[in-house]
């Protein structure tokens, strides 16, 4: 049976792999990092790139948590046990071209270690998923994106992709603005062993979304890094920003989560943009490429 041990070890190599990727890919910039330590047991190592060739700001987080669940969590999880093990991945970058599209990834693992020991089966699950903001939609990007996504899951099961892709159009949703934060990606939670997937499965399912990220991102952002690009267009980029920022202060669970169990700030927050902007009742021009995003900004969009 996996441990909590090697899920952890192998999500750090994984970290690992993907910063050194990421900076080759910008060319310039190279990732600064921060060990620490929570109060409540564990901690985690936070790597940030920025003012990069291409990377204006982004991070690359691995955490492995324990201590004891808030009442607050207790009751959003839905779970008894007081201890809890928490480990995980999480990726958001902030590119510097507004072609380049905002992306994010996690994959974590979460157990109830109280439960071993008792002649009860432990509480334990996956999660995580990966999803695209672009700052303008790009039809090829898009269907290069989900099928990519679509090979990942097909590998493990033949119903995740479509599975994991409705759960992604409605959990990255901003409710109050009534449009996706993007155009989605798969999403998954409390994913666990059945009478058709061993936990080995799930496990290398988790690893394989994980190591998905390098071949997607640097490919997309290779795609249009060269593309010339004007104020206008960096004005944009800077109030898709602003939407990003509402979600993830508003609905992101992961930020939640972090916040309620004392986890280090600075992490947590480090998926926020350096720019942002708050236009006041914006209309796109009619038949521009900001009209064509936000008309795409919709829940059920078969980008494949």
């Amino acid at each position: 049976m996996i441990t909590k041990e090697q899920i952890a070890a192998d999500y750090q190599q994984i970290q690992d792999e993907i910063c050194a990727a990421l900076e080759l890919t910008d060319g310039k910039s190279v990732f600064e990092e921060e060990k620490w330590e929570r109060e409540g047991g564990g901690g985690g190592r936070t790597r940030i790139i920025q003012n990069g060739n291409i990377f204006e700001r982004g991070g690359v987080n691995f955490s492995a948590v324990h201590g004891q669940l808030p009442d607050t969590m207790k009751k959003a999880l839905k779970v008894d046990q007081d201890d809890f093990f928490a480990t995980g991945v999480s990726i958001v970058i902030h590119p510097n071209h507004p072609m380049v599209p905002i992306i994010h990834m996690n994959i974590r693992y979460f157990e109830m270690p109280s439960s071993f020991g008792t002649g009860t089966e432990p509480v334990r699950w996956f999660g995580g998923g990966i999803d695209l903001t672009p700052h303008y939609i790009f039809d090829a990007d898009s269907a290069y994106f989900h099928e990519y996504l679509r090979s990942v899951c097909n590998a493990y099961s033949s119903d995740f992709y479509h599975r994991f892709k409705l759960w992604a159009d409605d959990y990255f949703f901003i409710k109050h603005r009534n449009e996706t934060r993007g155009i989605g990606g798969i999403f998954y939670d409390r994913l666990t062993a059945t009478e058709d997937t061993s936990w080995d499965n799930i496990f290398e399912f988790s690893k394989a979304v994980g190591r998905s990220f390098i071949p997607i991102y640097t490919e997309l952002v290779n795609r249009n890094r060269g593309k010339a690009f004007n104020e206008n267009h960096q004005q944009w980029q800077y109030q898709r920003r602003s939407r990003y920022t509402e979600f993830n202060l508003v609905y992101d669970a992961g930020t939640k989560f972090g916040l309620e169990t004392n986890g280090r700030i600075e992490s947590i927050l480090m998926s926020l943009p350096p720019t942002a902007k708050w236009v006041y009742n914006y209309q796109p021009e009619a038949g521009s490429e900001e009209e064509k995003t936000l008309s795409l900004l919709k829940k059920g969009i078969n980008w494949v």
